[in-house]
């Protein structure tokens, strides 16, 4: 039986937990999973080598991290948990620094953010994996592991009354209808979508929107602040749970100005080549996911009001990763 391993249970984490403190990361501190190996069997080069796992500080990405976690546990490593890190930029510095060993990371962000590509790579999904994943190696020396068929893009979202009432399926409808109607020329969106290259800029740039009024929202509240009717338009990530729980429709991003968001676990080639053995378990997860799955995830989450580390469990239970 494994155990994620809480560094603030830890005697041997204080250095670790002093040092993340230091960065400004906190440990977190939340309560254990027993965990027994499912169909992901113990790995005898992994046993009871130590593994921090991160994620970012959004729902998805969250759950994704207790994936993770609970994978590398059922295959004998000890697992310590720093999941929520606030911000990309924070999540992927504590990756580069060795703060952390593995990470949930999308396709577009690495191509955009962090690579400073300003266009996404035409040619879909494939295309622009292999992109990414061969710049982080040369440029950072950070191995993707195999993608997964979650691809959780940025779009733009009205409540379905609103769309239904202004005739609006895409983006470019969007952009049509703001030119005769600029009193509806509103969008409530997080402060990182407003700067990134990869949000607002590049749909500013594709759609040609002019003159919008931007209010600034956590991305947590932009859904209901939409579905409430604050603001006519807001940003969304096309997996939230809460799209469906708010009766909210999601508009088509005709002229592809996002990139494509495929989720891979991501790694510091050094530690991968060390333990070469961990890529099977988060392979394994990765494989298993997909939008529909994730919808319904975070649905639970943030719509039902489930812990996070408990809805991951349920689905790696279900899936019979774990027992």
């Amino acid at each position: 039986m494994n155990v994620l391993k809480k560094a603030g249970a830890l005697v041997s984490a204080a250095l670790l937990a002093g040092t993340l403190s230091a960065c400004g990361l906190d440990v977190n501190t939340s309560i254990p999973f027993k965990i027994e190996p499912g169909s992901i069997r113990p790995v005898p080069s992994l046993e009871g080598q130590r593994v921090v796992v991160g994620s970012k500080d959004f729902t998805e990405n969250i759950i994704l991290g207790y994936m993770a976690e609970m994978a590398l546990s059922a295959a004998g490593m000890d697992v310590i948990d720093l999941t929520d890190i606030k911000g990309s930029n924070s999540s992927r510095q504590a990756l580069l620094n060795g703060q952390t060993d593995v990470t949930w990371e999308y396709t577009g962000t690495g191509w955009i953010n962090y690579q400073g590509n300003e266009l996404p790579v035409p040619g879909g999904e494939k295309a622009q994996y292999e992109a990414t994943k061969k710049a982080d190696a040369e440029k950072y020396g950070v191995t993707w592991l195999n993608y997964s068929p979650l691809n959780d893009q940025y779009a733009f979202a009205t409540t379905e009354a609103y769309a239904a009432k202004n005739n609006l399926k895409s983006t470019s409808d969007l952009a049509k209808f703001l030119t005769t109607h600029p009193d509806q020329n509103r969008f409530c969106l997080e402060t990182e979508f407003t700067s990134r290259q990869d949000g607002f800029p590049a749909a500013v740039k594709a759609y040609g929107f002019k003159n919008p009024k931007i209010e600034n929202f956590g991305i947590g509240t932009i859904y209901s602040a939409v579905a409430n009717g604050t603001c006519p338009i807001g940003e969304v990530f096309t997996t939230d749970g809460r799209i469906s729980g708010l009766n909210l429709r999601v508009l088509e991003d005709d002229k592809k100005a996002f990139p494509q968001y495929n989720a891979a676990a991501t790694l510091r080639t050094e530690f991968l080549d060390k333990y070469p053995e961990i890529r099977g378990p988060l392979e394994k997860v990765a494989a298993a996911l997909d939008n529909k799955q994730m919808v319904e995830l975070c649905k639970k989450v943030d719509v039902d009001g489930k812990d996070a580390g408990s809805v991951a469990h349920e689905w790696m239970l279900q899936k019979g990763f774990i027992k």
